[in-house]
């Protein structure tokens, strides 16, 4: 069992370093009439220091522009065992390693 906590917590650190990030710079049009914000991709203008979740992606709001990363691993840089898959389910923005044999069966590589 405490082989299994460990699995998912090098799992989480492994969802980090691979989350799909973008960095949009805050451009500055005007002088006299500086933003007050950044506006996402959706055209919604959000306030500096606001933080947001859209999409299954963590978004911030800085001086110095937009920042999102995913929430959500991707399956192409995960290092699974073979008998394992990651399953992803965008519409609850959540991830998890099931036995390709039988999905409804956690992963345990050990």
């Amino acid at each position: 069992m405490a082989s299994l906590h460990v699995f998912i917590c090098l799992l989480g650190l492994v969802v980090l370093c691979h989350s799909d990030c973008f960095f949009q710079e805050l451009v500055l049009k005007d002088l006299k009439n500086p933003p007050k914000g950044c506006v996402d991709l959706d055209g919604k203008q959000h306030a500096f220091g606001s933080e947001w979740v859209r999409d299954c992606m963590d978004c911030s709001c800085t001086s110095e522009g937009l920042s999102c990363c995913s929430t959500l691993p991707d399956a192409n840089t995960v290092d699974l065992p073979e008998e394992c898959e990651l399953v992803v389910n965008k519409e609850a923005c959540s991830a998890k390693v099931v036995m390709k044999s039988d999905n409804t069966k956690e992963c345990n590589p050990i």
